[in-house]
Parts: C-alpha cells; sequence; structure tokens
C-alpha cells in the first residue's frame, strides 16, 4: 500500500517538482519504506512505498517501461496479479520484478483502458504515455483506494489524499455548499466527485479517466451493480449457504498474499470473527489478531472482549488486546482528525486510529470485516426497508434518512448558518438513485426498496464513509488493510440474493447461516453491534474540554458554518446521544479545517 501524487501540464509550462514533493511528504506515512519521483518535464510523480508485495528494489516506483512508453505510479494490490502475470507471459511480455506493479504496467499495454475489468483487487493508479502524453487515472470498483484532483490553471494535480494536495498550494479551500449539506444529511459521506472543498475532487469508485495531452478528458466507468439478475426462488439454500461460504474463502485467501505478516482486526462481531476463521483454516501459523476497547461510561459499555477473546481461544490466534483510558483518548483525538482525508463522523475512527498503531508493530497487512452490513442487511434500518414495497421514490427516500442517519434536509437547515442553506441536495441524490425509472428496462425486474438501498450504500457510500475511515486510519500508521467481503466476486453474489435471506430478523440470514459451521452460536446470533466508543456518545469530562475548545476557537466563529445558538444548545446537553452525536460531526468538521489551516 502506498501513497501518490503528481502534477500535470497542458500549457507548456514545467510541471513543478517542488510542489509534488511537498504533496509527496504529507504522503509519507502512507509509505514509509521507500521515496520516489520522475519528471518528464510537463508531467512530475512521486510516490511513498509501503512494501508489502516484492519487497525488493526491481519493484520501485514511479515504474518507468521504456520499451513501451509508459509510466506507473499505483496504490493498491492485485490479488490475482500472478494468474495475469501467466497470461502476459504467454503474450511475449517479460518480467523484471515479482510483484503486481509491473503486471499492471503491463496488462495496460497488453489490453488498454479495459484491462482494470481483469483486476481483482483494491487500487488507485497514474499511468501515463510517454509518446502521447496521455494520463490514465483509475480507481478500483468499490472505492477501496482513494484518488482525490485539483484542477489549476493549466494544468492538473492529484494525490492519494486531500491533505496532500493543499500542501502543494493554490486550492480553492471554500466549502462546498453542497458537500456540507451532504456531511449533515448523509451521516458525514459527501458522495463522488464532491469534497467539501470547492477546488478538490475525487475519482468516483470503478471509474476510469483519460486524460490528453492538451487537457481534454474522458471518464468511463467500468463496473456497476445496477440490478443484476436475481437467483431463482427454487435454488436451495443449504446450496446459497455453501456458495457463499466458498466465495468467502477464496476472498480471504487472495487477501493473504503478501511478503509480510497478515493479521486481522477481531471486534468480536459476526463480520470480523468469521474472516479470522477462515484465515485461520487457510494459513498454518496463528493469525495475529488486534482488539480494542474504551473505558465504560455509565452504562455505555466500551469493549467487546469477551466475545473477542472467545474466538481467539477458538482459532488459536495471536491475540493482544488494546485498553484505551480518558486522557489516552482524547491526546489522540487532533491527530486521528489529521489524518483524515475528509472529515469523518464515524466515533470509531479513532479506534481504528488506535488499533492500527499497535498491529502496525508487528503484521504490515490486516484484514478486516468492512462491508457486509451494506451488502448482507445487518443495520437496523434494512428490515424497515423491506416493508416499503409500493412506496413511491420520495416516501422511501425519507424513511431511509430518517431511519439510516437520523436527519433530513429540514434538520440540517436547523443546523447551518443562512449563508450555507440551499436545496434539498441530498435528497435529490437519494431519490434520483432510488428512482426505478433509471435502471436499464433490459436488467430484469424492478429492484425492491431494500435492494435499492443496498445498492446505494455499496456503490456510494461505503467508499465515502466505512472504507475511508478504515485506509486513513491504517495508512496513518503504515499499515494495509484488506476487506475480503468486498471482492467483487462476493458483491455481486450479495447483489442476486432475495430480501429474505438478508434484512429479517436480526439481518444478514445467509450469512449467518454460513458462519455457523465456523462460530459458536453466541457469535452468530449476536444482535447488530456498533462499535462502541462510550467518550464520544455521551460526551463529558476531557472530552467535552476538548470539544469545546475547537467549537470556541476564533477561526470557528469567523468561519459561520452554523446558525447562531445552535453550538451552544448542544453544549448546554452534551450527554444526550442525539446531541452528543451532533456535538461530534460538528467538531470533527470544525478541528480538520482548523488542522489543515483552512
Amino acid at each position: 500500500m502506498c501513497g501518490i501524487c503528481g502534477e500535470v501540464r497542458f500549457d507548456g509550462e514545467v510541471a513543478s517538482v517542488s510542489a509534488v514533493d511537498r504533496m509527496a511528504q504529507v504522503l509519507a506515512p502512507r509509505g514509509p519504506d521507500e521515496a520516489g519521483a520522475w519528471t518528464d518535464g510537463r508531467l512530475a510523480v512521486a510516490h511513498r512505498r509501503l512494501k508489502v508485495i516484492d519487497p525488493g528494489p526491481r519493484a520501485c516506483q514511479p515504474m518507468v517501461a521504456t520499451e513501451l512508453g509508459l509510466g506507473l505510479v499505483y496504490n493498491g494490490a492485485i490479488y490475482n496479479f500472478c494468474a495475469l502475470r501467466h497470461e502476459l507471459e504467454a503474450l511475449g511480455y517479460r518480467f523484471r520484478s515479482d510483484g503486481d506493479t509491473e503486471v499492471v504496467l503491463k496488462a495496460y499495454h497488453a489490453w488498454g483502458d479495459a484491462f482494470v475489468e481483469r483486476l481483482d483487487g483494491m487500487f488507485a493508479f497514474a499511468l501515463w504515455e510517454t509518446a502521447s502524453g496521455r494520463l490514465v487515472l483509475a480507481r478500483d470498483r468499490l472505492g477501496i483506494k482513494p484518488l482525490y484532483m485539483a484542477a489549476m490553471t493549466g494544468g492538473l494535480r492529484f494525490a492519494s489524499s486531500v491533505p496532500a494536495l493543499l500542501a502543494a498550494g493554490g486550492v480553492d479551500t471554500a466549502l462546498d455548499p453542497v458537500a456540507v449539506q451532504c456531511y449533515l444529511t448523509l451521516g458525514g459521506a459527501v458522495p463522488a466527485p464532491r469534497t467539501l472543498l470547492a477546488g478538490v475532487r475525487k475519482l468516483p469508485p470503478a471509474t476510469v479517466s483519460t486524460i490528453e495531452a492538451d487537457g481534454t478528458r474522458q471518464s468511463t466507468r467500468f463496473w456497476q451493480l445496477d440490478r443484476v439478475s436475481p437467483v431463482s426462488e427454487e435454488i436451495d439454500e443449504a446450496d446459497l449457504r455453501d456458495e457463499l461460504l466458498a466465495i468467502l474463502r477464496r476472498a480471504v485467501q487472495r487477501r493473504l498474499i503478501a511478503d509480510v505478516p497478515v493479521g486481522a482486526f477481531l471486534s468480536g462481531g459476526l463480520d470480523s470473527s468469521l474472516v479470522v476463521g477462515l484465515m485461520a483454516e487457510a494459513t498454518t501459523r496463528p493469525v495475529p489478531t488486534y482488539s480494542i476497547g474504551f473505558e465504560r461510561v455509565g452504562r455505555l459499555i466500551g469493549h467487546e472482549f469477551p466475545q473477542s477473546d472467545r474466538v481467539a481461544r477458538r482459532f488459536g490466534t495471536e491475540h493482544q488486546s488494546l485498553s484505551v483510558g480518558p486522557v489516552e483518548l482524547v491526546r489522540n483525538l487532533e491527530g486521528c482528525v489529521r489524518a483524515m482525508s475528509e472529515p469523518q463522523t464515524g466515533r470509531d475512527a479513532i479506534g481504528f486510529y488506535l488499533l492500527a498503531r499497535q498491529a502496525a508493530e508487528v503484521v504490515g497487512v490486516v484484514q478486516s470485516g468492512q462491508g457486509a452490513d451494506e451488502l448482507f442487511g445487518g443495520y437496523v434500518w434494512h428490515g424497515a426497508m423491506r416493508t416499503l414495497a409500493g412506496a413511491s421514490t420520495e416516501e422511501l427516500t425519507a424513511a431511509y434518512r430518517r431511519a439510516a442517519f437520523g436527519r433530513d434536509d429540514a434538520t440540517a437547515h436547523d443546523a447551518l448558518h443562512p449563508s450555507l442553506i440551499g436545496d434539498d441536495h441530498s435528497g435529490h441524490l437519494l431519490a434520483e438513485l432510488f428512482d426505478p425509472t433509471h435502471e436499464p428496462k433490459d436488467a430484469g425486474p424492478i429492484a425492491g426498496p431494500l435492494a435499492r438501498v443496498l445498492r446505494y450504500e455499496t456503490e456510494a457510500q461505503l467508499c465515502e464513509d466505512p472504507l475511508q475511515r478504515l485506509d486513513n486510519m491504517t495508512m496513518a500508521s503504515g499499515l494495509e488493510a484488506r476487506v475480503p467481503f468486498l471482492d467483487h466476486e462476493v458483491v455481486e453474489f450479495a447483489a442476486r440474493l432475495p430480501d429474505r435471506l438478508k434484512a429479517s430478523g436480526s439481518g444478514k440470514v445467509l450469512l449467518r447461516q454460513a458462519a455457523r459451521s465456523l462460530l459458536p452460536s453466541e457469535i452468530v446470533d449476536r444482535p447488530k453491534v456498533y462499535f462502541p466508543v462510550p467518550q464520544l456518545g455521551a460526551i463529558r469530562g476531557s472530552v467535552l474540554a476538548f470539544v469545546r475548545d475547537v467549537l470556541t476557537q476564533p477561526s470557528a466563529a469567523r468561519r459561520q458554518l452554523f446558525r447562531p445558538g445552535y453550538l451552544e444548545d448542544l453544549l448546554a446537553a452534551p450527554r444526550s446521544r442525539r446531541k452528543s452525536r451532533r456535538l461530534w460531526e460538528a467538531t470533527t468538521l470544525e478541528c480538520w479545517l482548523q488542522v489543515h489551516g483552512i
């Protein structure tokens, strides 16, 4: 896993090597093992390397194949690179390295832009043709790996994070009112291509963007769920269960490919426990596993140690549990926010931030359970979506926003300063995605409400919320996180399942059935538990002091993000669950703007 950045000029000027170097310095935590740079005048790129596959010098980046007239900076892991290499060798290609980077480079030469459809894995890359000046930017199917862009006069800059682009200078840092509203009404997720900053955009998932030497651009989406053909109701559930387990086994095994130790985050819930069980099946050595917990606040318990310990014992893992007190929590809050490429409202970010730091002392890669809830209907609101058959698009949109985010356009207007209030942008976005008339006419029966919600969460929400958080928090410690549930084979299988095998009862019906052959019933049958950080769920004491300090800074008053009196009202009752949630989303946003000098 790595960090990439670059600048390309379309006006005949020379790309700024110093600006690219400043971006690369910010990306150093993503790739602490090695640094590289390359320029031909109009293009300058840099790479920060985390050595995971083929750690030798022949796999260094930027990788330039002079004989092919191509160059590449790449962030990711391609799990089927050995199979692709064999195909390419049969076509006459020869290789100097043993990793996946050179495979990506030569696969483009062999198969053109469509080669991304052959890649099984996570990736974000910039590839260039030295003769034509063409630049190709691409991002994996689910947006697991990030890629941001900032337009400039006569050119374009790109990087793996927003702070890296800010370090280069010249970015329009005015707040995008549409993005601010989406941040508040979609749980902190600002859908691509927008970011909170007017001058920064992100490449959407599953997209290849080609930029010619004159700046002409064309973007193509190479994968999407839309509507997949559902499985026949006549197929036996036992057969589906066995097929799912086989697919998950392959997904976990693919993500064991590494030249460094591979561990796992283990919360003790169904998803991470299943991943650990499948890893233990596939390896002969004990799996390093990591859990984290926070000090209890009143009735709010801050850990799942009994469950994670039980799973660790069952599979004989090398387990470490990290207990975090309030002093250490507060000491690390600003560093956690600083590591965010965009502000994120998820209160579990601090957990991943601290746990990644501990895991990185032993392993270079961790597998994690993100994505299972979005694929298999694991959230509490998914059951409610099943009951909305026959509801209009407007009714589905309103019900979903209330259930999933507890906020809609009206409540956002209650929070925001009048200067930032506009149309109901997030409502329009969801209504368009939920509207069945926008689906392809030849793709089978109209998807029901739950299927449309899960498709939105899989294609748009996942990459902006849990995946961005996982990437940012792990890469802050130079740790690569892999997500087997988001293997595209798993995603496509889940999309075909009927609603009754997803959001019934406690949810994730078929996944729970598949897990019974590996996990104890106490783990399989546990209701959904959200990652507990009690100090951020009932804000008080030193955490409240941190929050108050951030929100009362002079820069916050000058910025005028929120209407007069809104923050004061929240600070007057910080222990309320609803108000503490609102306080934390406001604090994260304001703290992120402050630490990055915006």
